[in-house]
This record gives C-alpha cells, sequence and structure tokens, in this order.
C-alpha cells in the first residue's frame, strides 16, 4: 500500500486553527437531544361499526363540482370570513391522498371523532387536487366535501390557503364540547 501524503493546508483551514489556538472545549452537558416524535396519523379503520363509529355519510348527490365552502345554517357568515383569514389556529391535520373512497371516508370520520374527542377546534383535511383523473375535479376532491357537508360536527369549511395546500384541501371549523 501506498502511503497517503498529506495535503497541503488551505488558507482558511490555517485561519481557523490560528483562531483556535488555546479554546479548551466545553464538557459534554449529558443532555439527550431527540427528534420529535413522528405526526401519528390514524390509520383507516375498515370495521368501523365495530368501533362505534357509524358510517352514515352517502355518496349520492355529491355531483361532479367540489363545493369551494361551506357554512352550516344558523351561522353568521363572518364566521366563514374569520376561518378563511386563519383567525382560528390550526390545530391538526388529515392527508387522504392516495386512499380509495371507502378508506377516505372511514379514516375521515375516525379523525372527525379524534378531533372531536381532544377538543379541536379548527383542522385541516388534505385529500389532494385531482390532477391525475380524466378531465374534471378528483373524484375524493368532490366526495370528501360532500361528506363534510353531512358531518353535524363541521361548522364549516373553506379551501385551505395555498401553503396548506390550496384547492387540495379544506380548513374546518369544528363544534366544541362533546
Amino acid at each position: 500500500m501506498k502511503d497517503k501524503k498529506e495535503q497541503p493546508a488551505t488558507p482558511d483551514a490555517v485561519l481557523l486553527k490560528q483562531a483556535m489556538e488555546g479554546v479548551t472545549p466545553l464538557p459534554p452537558s449529558g443532555r439527550i437531544t431527540r427528534n420529535p416524535p413522528p405526526r401519528r396519523v390514524p390509520q383507516p379503520n375498515r370495521h368501523a361499526s365495530v368501533t362505534g363509529i357509524a358510517d352514515t355519510l352517502s355518496d349520492h348527490g355529491a355531483g361532479d363540482e367540489p363545493l369551494t365552502e361551506f357554512l352550516r345554517n344558523g351561522l353568521s357568515r363572518m364566521t366563514l370570513r374569520k376561518l378563511r383569514r386563519g383567525q382560528w389556529p390550526l390545530q391538526d391535520s388529515l392527508d387522504l391522498h392516495g386512499l380509495n373512497s371507502d378508506d377516505a371516508r372511514a379514516l375521515l370520520l375516525q379523525f372527525l371523532q379524534q378531533a372531536r374527542q381532544r377538543g379541536l377546534r379548527c383542522v385541516c383535511v388534505v385529500h389532494g387536487k385531482g390532477w391525475h383523473t380524466q378531465g374534471g375535479e378528483g373524484i375524493l376532491k368532490v366526495r370528501t366535501r360532500h361528506w363534510l357537508t353531512q358531518c353535524p360536527e363541521v361548522l364549516a369549511f373553506c379551501e385551505a390557503p395555498q401553503n396548506l395546500g390550496g384547492s387540495g384541501a379544506v380548513l374546518l371549523l369544528l363544534k366544541t364540547g362533546l
């Protein structure tokens, strides 16, 4: 084997070495740094009725065009405006990308139930834009927004801002309390 020759130091390395002369390193702090735990995403439950979540959502009447906003009867339009302007802090989100319609519906129901139990007020549901469909809007986009109108815990929804998914996501305002 050949011995490796020491390469000449670059001017920056020489300057750094000179600047670090006489510096003593700090003793180890014994502190453990951890990455934050990965966000837990609920998995679709194929046996929703077994867990007590009744699947009462219908695909009938969804149409071809997705709703851009929804406001439950009896609520002020100001509520929707505040949601659009981000006056409620986003507390959780759900991503339905890549799921079929049945799995997405079950996961959405489970997510909404858990959000309600945790007392969350504002959440985001990402369904995607559906660009891979043959013309028109994505099936999941249309159906997800239609399902949300059928959920009594959803007071209002609107399209999310661009940084949260734009037309491929919706911000939801949920009822408070159980």
